[in-house]
């Protein structure tokens, strides 16, 4: 294509932070363009929003349906290509199904649904519509998960036997939701988040992360979720051992009450002849380990990594890459084949790397089993595709 995507979005106002995340990732490799939006639940803030974006005032929308209809009516050279959906959990999939319903393709935030029957309906809509999906699954953008994913799959660290996968943050500690701040107050809600919050918030990252890195799904599970701050309905805290469809076996932590961290998500993973760990906090390092051979730390940029690890990477090596380059991986690919599918190449999802409708609903498979599971006292429980 001799042009930019044009992008609409759902959320992502005045306040804020992932909207601001998705704008800034998409427009990095200067392949897509914010071209119109609905940006709020409330229609004078959503325009307001969309004029401090400099957007033109008639692509400034009240409400979503009303962005979906208005940009159906505009002749194909103009109007949005996809819609990005950066709106708290209970509004995905509303929002997805009718975007698709309208003929556009779909970028969504994470978790994809508020619950595995809504998953599972949206992945048949997005078969039959023949349209693209994105989720937005950041961290499998990361040039150094990609080779510690390239590192499982050549065999080299031997058959893989055991992952830890963690997620510790402390912003949570205190009953946050209490002070009127907005991301603790969606999160903490059941009727907005689901019915978890901190393991549906990050517990899903480390799943995911822990699937695309091993490339093996996870098939059963036993959790215990737990609620630290008096007066919160949802998780605050939560452990799963898991197993995989490979043998191997897990320990998953996620926690937003461990007093002191950030986002301390990281994975080790051990295998027969070798091990590796990455720590989001460190992105642009990856630590291998061998039986019979010295440590090793690969760093991005260097020249010795995969070409999986390479083709992401931005720039030279010793300058920090992570978070938003990560995000903005994640949006190239997907760019890349919304453009091909534009131009009328018939694109296969499967072999695209940006995670998908399927990587949506394992992702809610596996957060319904966690809470089946918990609510049994911690019975083994199958995570059902």
């Amino acid at each position: 294509m001799n042009r930019r995507l044009r992008m609409g979005m759902v959320g992502g106002g005045k306040d804020a932070f992932i909207g601001a995340v998705h704008r800034i990732a998409a427009r990095m490799d200067d392949k897509i363009e914010l071209v119109c939006g609905a940006f709020s639940s409330t229609p004078a803030k959503s325009i307001s929003s969309g004029k401090e974006l400099m957007l033109p005032v008639d692509r400034c929308y009240g409400t979503y349906q009303e962005m979906l209809a208005e940009e159906r009516k505009r002749p194909e050279g103009d109007r949005m290509d996809f819609v990005c959906i950066v709106t708290p959990n209970h509004m995905h999939y509303p929002e997805a199904m009718a975007a698709l319903d309208a003929g556009f393709h779909v970028a969504c935030d994470k978790p994809m649904t508020l619950n595995l029957d809504q998953a599972r309906k949206l992945e048949k809509k997005v078969k039959s519509s023949g349209l693209l999906f994105c989720l937005t699954h950041n961290y499998t953008g990361n040039a150094m998960v990609k080779e510690a994913r390239h590192l499982v799959k050549s065999s080299a660290l031997g058959k893989i036997r055991r992952v830890v996968v963690e997620y510790p943050q402390g912003w949570l500690a205190g009953r946050l939701e209490a002070t009127g701040q907005k991301q603790a107050a969606w999160r903490t809600d059941p009727k907005r988040a689901g019915g978890s919050c901190c393991m549906g918030d990050i517990g899903t990252h480390c799943a995911n992360l822990a699937e695309y890195v091993t490339g093996s799904p996870i098939s059963e599970l036993s959790a215990e979720l737990t609620t630290w701050v008096k007066g919160r309905p949802l998780d605050d805290d939560g452990s799963v051992l898991i197993h995989f469809t490979n043998g191997a076996k897990g320990i998953l932590w996620a926690s937003q009450i461990a007093v002191g961290k950030e986002n301390g998500l990281n994975i080790r993973v051990y295998g027969e002849k070798g091990a590796l760990e990455w720590m989001q906090e460190e992105p642009n390092s990856l630590v291998v380990r061998w039986t019979d051979k010295p440590l090793e730390i690969r760093r991005t940029g260097t020249g010795f990594v995969g070409k999986e690890a390479a083709a992401v990477v931005r720039i030279p090596a010793g300058h920090p890459e992570g978070y938003l380059e990560a995000f903005a991986n994640i949006y190239r690919d997907f760019a890349a084949a919304l453009s091909a599918k534009l131009d009328g190449k018939n694109i296969k999802e499967s072999n695209c790397d940006y995670p998908q409708v399927s990587d949506g609903v394992r992702g809610m498979a596996f957060l319904d089993a966690v809470v089946k599971s918990s609510k049994a006292k911690g019975k083994w429980t199958k995570v059902e595709k």
